[in-house]
C-alpha cells in the first residue's frame, strides 16, 4: 500500500495515538486512548537553558529537541505499557512554532509512521490547546465558546462541533503572554515572563490607572496600548526620580490584560446564546485569569471548564486529544508534511 493512502483502514473507537509536540521548548510525547484517557505523558524542558537569554533562541531549542526526541519518545511508550505495534496512529504538531524546533519533531514522526505504516496526522498547535479541555472532562462536547490565551494567540472562539471552529474575537496586535513577557522584562523579571508577573502581583495593588482596551467594544481587544502605557509610566517614574513599586505595576497590569478577556468571553456566551464556556493556552495557568473566569461564570450562571495547570502549558496530552478528532475525521498527511510557523486559527 503507498504510504500516506489510508482511507478504508478501520477507524476505532478506542485508537492509541502517539502524539508528539517540539513547537518550542518542550520536547514532549503522550499516548492517548479514544480521545479522552491519558496513557502516559513525557516532557523534556531545555527552559532552564533560556532563561540566560531573556527567552527563546531558536537554535538553542532545535538542538535540544533533536537530542531528547528519541528517549522522550522511547519513555512515553514505556510508560504507558505498550509496543510500538499497539500505536495506530501518530499525531505531530507542524505549526505553529519555531520552525526549527517543529522540523525536529514533524521529521521524526514521519519517520516513525513509515517504518510502522501508520497514519500521520498532522496537528494544528492552536487547535491543540483548545482540545486539552476534552482530558478534563470526558463527557464535554461542543457547542461552547473557547477562550484562547498563549504567547503567540489571543482569541475568543466559538467551537460549533469537533472539527469547526469560528473565531469571533482576537487581539488586533499582541497576545496576551507576549505582552506579559514584554513586561515582565521592563521590570527587569527573569524569563519565562508570565509566572513571574503572577507571582509578583500577589504582594501587589490594583492602583495603577491602566487602559483595558477596547473593553466594550465588540469581541476584539489589543494589547499595545497596554503595553505603552506600562512603559510610559515607568519611564516617568525613573525621569522623576521617584521609586517603581513592581509589584503594584504587575497586579494592575495583570489585572488590565485578563478583565478584558474575561469581559469578552462572557459578552460572546451572552451573544451566540452559549451556556458553556472553555479556556486554554498557556496564560490560561495564570490564577487570576483561572478565578476571574470561574468567578464570572458563576454570577452568568455559564458553565465553566478550564483545564489543570499542566495541560495548558505546551505539552502532547493536547496534540494527542486533538490527534485523535482528525484521526476520527480521516485527516491524514502524506510524507510531504512541512512544518509552518504560522496557521490560521480556523
Amino acid at each position: 500500500m503507498e504510504y500516506g493512502n489510508f482511507n478504508d483502514i478501520t477507524i476505532k473507537e478506542d485508537a492509541i495515538i502517539l502524539a508528539i509536540e517540539s513547537s518550542c521548548d518542550e520536547t514532549a510525547c503522550a499516548v492517548i486512548k479514544g480521545g479522552r484517557e491519558i496513557l502516559s505523558s513525557v516532557i523534556n524542558s531545555s527552559a532552564t537553558e533560556h532563561i540566560k537569554f531573556g527567552g527563546v533562541v531558536p537554535e538553542i531549542a532545535s538542538r535540544a529537541h533533536t537530542t531528547a526526541i528519541s528517549i522522550t519518545v522511547e519513555q512515553a511508550i514505556k510508560d504507558a505499557n505498550i509496543t510500538l505495534n499497539d500505536i495506530d496512529a501518530i499525531a505531530v504538531t507542524y505549526g505553529a512554532g519555531l520552525v526549527g524546533a517543529l522540523l525536529v519533531g514533524v521529521s521524526y514522526a514521519k519517520s516513525l509512521a513509515q517504518a510502522l505504516n501508520k497514519p500521520l496526522i498532522p496537528v494544528n498547535h492552536i487547535r491543540g490547546h483548545l482540545s486539552a479541555i476534552y482530558l478534563t472532562d470526558k463527557n464535554l462536547k461542543p457547542p461552547f465558546i473557547s477562550v484562547l490565551a498563549s504567547g503567540g494567540h489571543t482569541a475568543i472562539m466559538l467551537v460549533k462541533s469537533y472539527y469547526d471552529y469560528q473565531v469571533i474575537g482576537q487581539t488586533l496586535d499582541d497576545a496576551v503572554g507576549e505582552a506579559f513577557d514584554k513586561v515582565a522584562r521592563t521590570l527587569g523579571l527573569s524569563y519565562p515572563g508570565g509566572p513571574n508577573i503572577e507571582r509578583v502581583a500577589k504582594q501587589g495593588q490594583n492602583n495603577i490607572p491602566l487602559p483595558k482596551m477596547l473593553k466594550g467594544k465588540g469581541l476584539d481587544f489589543s494589547y499595545s496600548g497596554l503595553k505603552t502605557a506600562i512603559l510610559s509610566y515607568i519611564n516617568t517614574k525613573k525621569m522623576k526620580g521617584e521609586q517603581i513599586n513592581a509589584s503594584d505595576v504587575a497586579c494592575s497590569f495583570q489585572r488590565s490584560a485578563i478583565d478584558v478577556i474575561v469581559d469578552k468571553a462572557i459578552k460572546s456566551a451572552k451573544q451566540y446564546k452559549i451556556d458553556t464556556i472553555t479556556a486554554g493556552g498557556g496564560v490560561v495557568a495564570n490564577g487570576y485569569l483561572r478565578e476571574s473566569l470561574t468567578n464570572a461564570c458563576l454570577q452568568n450562571n455559564i458553565k465553566c471548564y478550564i483545564p489543570p495547570k499542566n495541560l495548558c502549558t505546551d505539552n502532547a496530552y493536547m496534540i494527542g486529544a486533538e490527534g485523535y478528532i482528525q484521526y476520527k475525521n480521516k485527516n491524514f498527511a502524506y510524507l510531504s508534511l512541512n512544518a509552518k510557523a504560522s496557521i490560521s486559527l480556523e
